[in-house]
């Protein structure tokens, strides 16, 4: 039977060139290395090695012999690591959300549901969302529409309304509503990990530049100093603190509207029931 540990000991043969090296490399005696060596030639029942005094090397079998152990340490390893990530993954609740804001709701109910759990999240635009949904890589999506098929489970449970923040002294200040064809060329402070919200500013202000922050506080301490308007939303009062000296105005389009649904396979017993329970909860906490 072969041994991977002795295969990495002719891999590293192999690649040093001398078994003091070898040996040296792998922190083993040189002849510990001797022994294995002659293990394996006599596991294979064929020369492996030429040999002289004072000196070993590879014969062409030798060389096609390390061939097949580098793959099949590779393998191993492949092996190995495809056990471990099994194993997570039955230990891991994982949530793929298009928007920050649903997290702040789902995160924690997930984690008092589930407390032997492992939760994980994401934040991606809508489509990327909808690829870990179909390729099995989250077990809950948060999209902001609705998902047709009768593979999926899809309960809408947060809506969420898009403000721009506006300093007094901004020319958009005396605005009761706004519109983003108001806000196109305007520069804005922004975040990151906004997901689709992203997308859709620059999307729908392209001739507006973006001061982007990925530092939280950072953010806060231009939201609080800098003349720039910014972005917050009904719901952003959970996490930020939005300055006195900033006016908050509705933007207008259906589009800066968005009704959150969340997302799960209809097929899965494990967590179908305990998920739609859980999500119907968090629609009466809100309400």
């Amino acid at each position: 039977m072969l041994n991977l540990l002795e295969l990495e000991q002719l891999v590293a043969f192999a690649d040093c060139g001398t078994l003091s090296k070898a040996a040296e490399n792998l922190h083993i005696s040189q002849p510990t290395i001797t022994r294995t060596m002659q293990h394996l030639e006599d596991t294979f029942g064929i020369p492996l090695f030429r040999r002289s005094k004072n000196h070993i090397s590879l014969n062409e079998t030798g060389w096609k012999t390390v061939e097949f152990a580098r793959q099949l340490l590779k393998n191993a390893e492949q092996t190995l690591q495809g056990v471990r990530d099994f194993d997570k993954k039955l230990h891991t609740i994982t949530v793929s959300s298009c928007a920050p804001a649903p997290l702040w709701y789902l995160l924690p109910a997930l984690t008092s549901e589930f407390p032997d759990m492992t939760v994980s999240s994401s934040i991606k635009n809508n489509m990327a969302v909808l690829n870990d949904l179909e390729s099995n890589h989250c077990l809950m999506a948060v999209l902001t529409e609705d998902l047709p098929s009768e593979d999926y489970c899809c309960i809408p449970f947060l809506k969420e309304h898009l403000e721009a923040c506006i300093p007094p002294t901004h020319e958009l200040a005396n605005h009761s509503t706004l519109s983003f064809s108001d806000l196109d060329g305007h520069n804005f402070l922004l975040g990151t990990r906004l997901g689709f919200w992203d997308d859709m500013c620059r999307t729908k202000m392209p001739a507006s530049r973006f001061l982007v922050q990925p530092d939280r506080f950072s953010l806060q301490e231009l939201i609080r100093e800098s003349a720039l308007p910014c972005f917050t939303t009904n719901l952003s009062d959970q996490v930020n603190e939005i300055p006195e000296n900033r006016i908050r105005i509705p933007i207008t389009d259906p589009d800066a509207n968005v009704t959150y649904y969340a997302v799960f396979h209809q097929n899965d017993n494990r967590y179908k029931t305990a998920f739609t329970n859980l999500v119907n909860n968090v629609m009466l906490h809100l309400e």
